[in-house]
């Protein structure tokens, strides 16, 4: 979500939803971040999808432009990667993010937060990710399935949860294990980000 806070910074979002339309209104802004990026020792171009989710959209009666969002973000991630001048382009990876409607007693919810995870993975891979991060999961099984749904697809995965300031995951699993189990599963990276304190 450093893309989120930097366009924040720059003018180009406002707190709120925090979604990234950034991307259709103003692609120009968002290479630019992109280039800083680049210019300050990134591998990495990082597709600006983070709550660009089915939910959030939905929050502000923009569903319709979900898949142009998630599109257009990766497409711009792609151009920056390929004209980086090095020798070889830099990696572009998809991204996706807790959707803060993950019930861990509510089946339909879970589908529906696993839905949104596998539409997202599927747009990247239509355009060319090479791999995905998926961040800010405050439950540790939201953060399972976002890993299911990426492997699915054979993409390698990096994993952050978010545990507040706690030591615990929302749904009581510890830090290390929510780690570990991540890793058992498959994940090629884990970690954490946010709330730290």
């Amino acid at each position: 979500e450093g893309f989120l806070f930097e366009a924040e910074r720059r003018g180009y979002m406002s707190s709120g939803e925090f979604v990234p339309k950034i991307a259709l209104e103003n692609p120009d802004a968002l290479k630019n971040i992109h280039r800083d990026f680049q210019h300050a020792g990134s591998d990495v171009v990082l597709a600006f999808t983070y709550n660009g989710h089915r939910e959030k959209m939905r929050v502000i009666n923009e569903e319709h432009l979900l898949e142009p969002l998630n599109r257009t973000a990766l497409q711009i991630a792609k151009q920056i990667a390929e004209e980086t001048n090095l020798s070889e382009p830099n990696l572009i990876a998809g991204n996706i993010s807790g959707t803060h409607i993950w019930d861990p007693n509510d089946e339909k919810s879970k589908n529906e937060v696993r839905l949104m995870f596998r539409e997202m993975i599927n747009w990247a891979k239509e355009e060319g990710a090479d791999y995905i991060i998926g961040e800010t999961f405050y439950f540790a099984e939201e953060a399972y399935v976002a890993l299911e749904e990426i492997k699915k697809l054979n993409f390698p995965a990096v994993l952050t949860i978010s545990p507040m300031a706690e030591n615990i995951m929302r749904d009581n699993v510890s830090i290390v294990d929510t780690c570990k189990e991540l890793e058992q599963r498959g994940a090629d990276v884990v970690g954490m980000n946010c709330f730290r304190g």
